[in-house]
């Protein structure tokens, strides 16, 4: 009907206002205060309202059409190309097209909206965003310890580009141990809880990311001898804390594990700094210059735990660092009592009341140091290095002569080097025409 307006809920408490003005119960003063306006502008409103009546509460935009509003003719077109030409197109991907091949210029919001508004919804299914809340601390220093790795370019060019691992205990913020590493390896990970368990005690529980050093991919089937077990595969790292008694918490996000995550953060503004300052340049004196630093970052940022008491586990007397902190492999012994591992060869001796461990199942320790060592049922055995046989020797001297034959060789390596030392027959050796006529046939 010609003369209607339509006034939303502000203009409807606007015109009860006004006609309370009109009828004399209110001054202008009150009015102004009750639209919360100025009293001038309140004045030209009360003004306006008995000259046009309603019709001045609404806003004047209201019926017209915005100039920079899309044509008819063009949103049907993009309705039509959307259905049929691009039908299935996600909706960035539809704004490019249109772009690129239709000289239809618009943004994504705008052909988003026409197609909503006719119902074409964008085929790729987004997940919706998760609901995230910040977790408690736990209460007591030592019951979890937050581990990761951060490779950078920690000192800036200077030197060679290394990877900073460490632990920040989840109650304190504290970070008891880190060290830089020329990679993120397993042996970084087993020299930082090492020294962790050394200084402090053993942690309940670590809270790690689902990288290949902390679990087994879940495509790898265990062996049949853990099958027969009951065993699951694990890492090397997976292994020594189970021989711990450590928890193992895998996180499914980086942001379940963002107290590590901004420890990182931190160190890659200030500790880069401090490397800077200190001129480091090689990884002995970046690992000086973070010894350093952890001291006083400790200082400015740990908070103090709920409770007092430390959650660390004490280590017993006959606890022995190089017996745990180190790679096991099985092995089984020789028929002359010798264990290989890799292109080393040990030959064990007579020990524990025992002549011979022949096709006794026994466990290589792999330490830190790079030392071997043989145990059998919990003890070690006496060894000294074997004499090493012929193919060894043969795929050591093509690897190069006057090498180091104590060295680690592969076994893959030595055969790989071995068949590269036979020269490539000619093409017109007489061999390759025999086969040549052969395959003819």
């Amino acid at each position: 009907m010609e003369g209607m307006v339509t006034l939303n809920r502000e203009e409807q408490r606007r015109l009860v206002v006004l006609n309370e003005v009109g009828r004399g119960r209110l001054g202008g003063r009150q009015a102004a205060e009750m639209l919360n306006l100025s009293l001038r502008q309140s004045r030209r409103l009360i003004a306006a309202y008995r000259k046009e009546g309603a019709q001045a509460l609404a806003h004047g935009n209201r019926v017209r059409k915005p100039p920079n509003a899309i044509e008819e003719e063009l949103r049907q077109q993009v309705l039509e190309l959307a259905s049929c030409k691009y039908s299935g197109f996600n909706h960035q991907h539809l704004t490019e097209l249109l772009a690129e091949r239709e000289d239809i210029f618009l943004s994504r919001s705008s052909v988003r909206n026409i197609l909503l508004e006719s119902g074409i919804r964008s085929p790729r299914k987004r997940r919706p965003p998760k609901h995230r809340s910040r977790r408690e601390r736990y209460p007591r220093e030592g019951m979890l310890l937050q581990i990761d790795g951060s490779p950078h370019d920690w000192l800036k060019g200077r030197g060679p580009r290394l990877s900073l691992i460490g632990a920040i205990d989840d109650a304190t913020g504290k970070v008891p141990y880190a060290l830089f590493q020329e990679q993120e390896d397993s042996r970084g990970y087993f020299l930082m809880l090492r020294e962790i368990i050394l200084k402090e005690g053993i942690p309940l529980a670590l809270y790690h990311d689902h990288h290949s050093i902390f679990e087994i991919s879940p495509d790898k089937l265990p062996s049949i001898e853990e099958q027969l077990e009951g065993k699951r595969p694990s890492t090397q790292f997976g292994r020594l804390m189970e021989e711990l008694g450590i928890t193992s918490i895998p996180a499914n996000s980086p942001q379940a594990k963002g107290r590590i995550e901004r420890l990182w953060g931190t160190f890659q503004d200030r500790l880069v700094s401090e490397l800077r300052l200190a001129g480091a340049s090689t990884i002995e004196e970046a690992n000086q210059v973070l010894w350093n630093f952890l001291p006083r970052y400790e200082q400015r940022f740990a908070v103090p735990a709920r409770e007092p008491e430390l959650a660390y586990r004490k280590t017993n007397d006959s606890f022995r660092p190089e017996e745990v902190f180190c790679f096991k492999h099985e092995r089984v012994v020789g028929s002359d009592n010798v264990v290989r591992f890799g292109g080393h060869r040990l030959q064990v001796l007579p020990s524990n009341g025992r002549t011979s461990y022949v096709k006794a199942r026994v466990e290589v320790h792999q330490r830190l140091d790079g030392t071997l060592a043989v145990y059998y049922q919990g003890h070690c055995l006496d060894t000294r290095p074997a004499p090493a046989e012929a193919p060894l020797l043969r795929s050591r001297q093509v690897v190069g002569i006057g090498a180091d034959t104590t060295s680690l060789v592969q076994p893959a390596t030595s055969s790989i080097a071995a068949r590269s030392s036979h020269p490539k027959p000619a093409p017109d050796h007489p061999w390759r025409g025999i086969y040549r006529t052969f395959f003819d046939k």
